[in-house]
């Protein structure tokens, strides 16, 4: 038995290395679209990966702490999962803030060039390789459940799901620019997205008190 959790564990700190070192990139890879073409989707998308790489890092450190640390304290393991779980809880939150902010100001100001193609194939290469990590998490905790892991695979639920709001909306940007329906597919995408990032950060917040009163 102790040596299936040892690999299990060296199979989460691996995926959430990895998961940490593909996502690395992301906030220089969307920003420079970001400038270039001004659109609400790309800033949001820029500012949503940034605050998730934090969050990453920390889970992947606090994880790997973790398995490593051979004391067996119950309180120090909580309150360092609880530490990674408000982190991932953190980023969506800001995520969120920042995608309304951008969408409800893009309502009233809308200059999208069209120059969206970089930004739309690194946001559908986002949803394949988000996906994958949603997928693989949630095998994960169907062989042995981490509330470390457990977070990372609400995240990765999140970012799929974010993604394809993206993709949805920088398609309607590069095919149509201009048209008027346009600027709303652009906004309204930053601002679903928002709500739909809240809505999982209060979730897991309201799931995390329950556990602190079992």
């Amino acid at each position: 038995m102790a040596d299936i959790n040892k690999k299990q564990s060296s199979k989460g700190e691996k995926t959430m290395l990895t998961s940490l070192l593909l996502s690395a990139p992301g906030p220089i890879v969307t920003g420079i679209p970001a400038i270039v073409s001004l659109s609400a989707t790309q800033i949001a998308d820029f500012l949503r990966r940034s605050a998730e790489l934090v969050a990453l890092f920390v889970s992947w450190w606090i994880y790997r702490k973790l398995q490593r640390n051979t004391v067996s304290d119950e309180t120090y393991r909580s309150c360092m999962e609880g530490i990674a779980n408000w982190t991932v809880i953190g980023a969506m939150f800001c995520s969120g803030l920042a995608m309304f902010v951008v969408g409800v100001a893009r309502l009233f100001v809308y200059e999208a060039s069209g120059n969206v193609i970089i930004g739309l194939i690194v946001a559908f290469l986002g949803l394949l390789t988000n996906s994958w990590f949603w997928w693989r998490y949630s095998n994960m905790l169907d062989e042995d459940f981490d509330p470390v892991i457990a977070g990372q695979q609400k995240l990765y639920r999140a970012k799929s799901c974010v993604d394809l709001c993206v993709v949805i909306a920088l398609t309607s940007v590069a095919v149509a620019p201009h048209h008027p329906v346009t600027k709303y597919i652009d906004a309204l995408g930053c601002i679903i997205v928002a709500f739909y990032l809240v809505y999982n950060g209060w979730g897991m917040i309201g799931k995390d008190k329950t556990e602190e009163e079992i």
